[in-house]
């Protein structure tokens, strides 16, 4: 492991607490029990003396082996391990012992040390953070990813644990069902389709990837920016949408069209009567309070994608939904020697992975194959996903977008659209249906026939 260097922080002590560890190490030497409380939570790197890190590790070696970390055994597994002397011989840790009293505070300790080395791990973030404004050669987006995962990176291993005995998680289960069941936790965000709700279990679920994938010209995009404004509105969170096929003009005018009950034609021409000036008004003061953010860059890598969510979610507290639009645009703005199905691989994994590292819901629209087209029936399946199974791997829920009008412009079902779970990981399988208002390219609850 690479050593701090606090050169540049020469006239400050960084911050320690000598007291505190060899007070944890006199414990462990003095109760048989104290390695028990303490082994999973402080590290050998936590302390800040060197001979300190060494006696520490000869107590885990001995504590994972099933033996007695007391002075005769330390002493012995130092001696046998050409330690002994590197951490000041016998006469230390009889020291160690000597002015130890009890091991009764030994967690808290272990929680002091452990917060002094955390301390020193942000100091070596930020020196190396300085290095990473100087390296002018990198891309800048690079750059600003790695500062910041470096700080994020400190606070995630603070709760980090190996693993968890099933008491524990147990324990949050019932406490989060008891506040499911009092009504004080929403356990999904709303996608403002109720049918929809229902078949998800709720709605959208942090740290999911969702995919909606369609033929084009379904309405994939137009259904996008259906679930951003609904989950807006419902979750109160702040919505990131990037939109590597349509512009920032081109949601919001849908959203616009949607909101002031206008058709989206009569804005694009701009023919607006006297009586629409009014609730077009009304929709931008409505729309300006929504916390949506619209990123409509071509082609932006994952580590933008993810540097700009974890801004949103740090300055705002959280973040509702994610949507990229769509994954094969995406993909293409990779500068690599892999076939697009190995890209489209490459960014399914990454969007999966930045749903759960943020614990946000993640929906990555999707292109489907044109072997739908050679079909009787042309609703998609699993197998449509195009280039790349990996989509269908990694993604805990496939809707699929589907509408009969687009192959059979007489049928009765003109105006109805399909939603298909094709796969969902924790719950069933099934069809919702909506209605599709062409003049507002949106779509709504079947049954209610209401705009959100």
């Amino acid at each position: 492991m690479t050593e701090i260097n606090f050169s540049a922080q020469q006239d400050r002590l960084p911050p320690q607490s000598i007291e505190a560890e060899e007070a944890i190490l006199g414990g462990i030497m003095l109760d048989p029990s104290a390695m028990s409380r303490i082994s999973d939570r402080l590290v050998p790197e936590a302390f800040y003396i060197n001979a300190h890190k060494d006696i520490y590790q000869a107590a885990q070696r001995l504590y994972t082996q099933g033996l007695p970390t007391d002075l005769l055994c330390i002493t012995n597994w130092l001696s046998d391990n050409g330690l002994l002397f590197r951490i000041g011989g016998r006469n230390k840790l009889a020291s160690l012992v000597d002015r130890t009293v009890t091991a009764v505070n030994i967690d808290a300790l272990a929680d002091l040390v452990m917060e002094k080395y955390q301390r020193r791990q942000l100091i070596k973030a930020g020196t190396e953070i300085v290095q990473l404004g100087y390296a002018t050669q990198t891309e800048f987006s690079t750059v600003l990813d790695e500062a910041e995962q470096k700080v994020y990176g400190i606070a995630s291993e603070q709760n980090a644990n190996d693993l968890v005995h099933i008491s524990h998680a147990l324990a949050n289960a019932f406490t989060e069902i008891e506040a499911r069941h009092a009504g004080t936790v929403a356990p999904a965000l709303s996608t403002g389709f109720y049918d929809l709700d229902s078949l998800l279990g709720g709605g959208f679920r942090k740290g999911r990837l969702y995919v909606l994938a369609a033929r084009p010209s379904v309405g994939k995009s137009a259904l996008a920016g259906n679930l951003a404004l609904n989950v807006a509105k419902t979750g109160q969170l702040p919505i990131c949408v990037f939109s590597l096929e349509m512009s920032i003009e081109e949601y919001t005018q849908r959203f616009l069209s949607s909101e002031s009950g206008i058709e989206n034609n009569f804005l694009e021409r701009g023919a607006i009567c006297d009586s629409q000036w009014q609730p077009l008004s009304e929709a931008i003061a409505q729309l300006s309070e929504q916390q949506i953010f619209i990123n409509d860059e071509s082609c932006p890598s994952l580590n933008e994608i993810r540097s700009q969510v974890r801004r949103i979610s740090s300055h705002y507290g959280g973040v509702g939904l994610v949507i990229v639009d769509y994954l094969q645009l995406m993909a293409l703005g990779i500068d690599s020697r892999a076939n697009m199905t190995e890209r489209v691989a490459e960014i399914s994994r990454g969007l999966k992975k930045l749903a759960k590292d943020l614990d946000v819901p993640v929906l990555a629209l999707s292109q489907l194959s044109r072997e739908v087209e050679s079909r009787n029936d042309k609703r998609p399946i699993l197998s449509d996903l195009r280039s790349s199974g990996a989509v269908e791997q990694d993604s805990d829920v496939v809707i699929m977008l589907y509408r009969e009008e687009m192959y059979n412009p007489d049928t009765p079902d003109r105006g109805i659209a399909e939603l298909i779970v094709r796969k969902q990981r924790n719950g069933p399988t099934g069809t919702v249906k909506l209605l599709f208002d062409h003049h507002f390219t949106s779509f709504k609850n079947l049954s209610r026939g209401r705009n959100f």
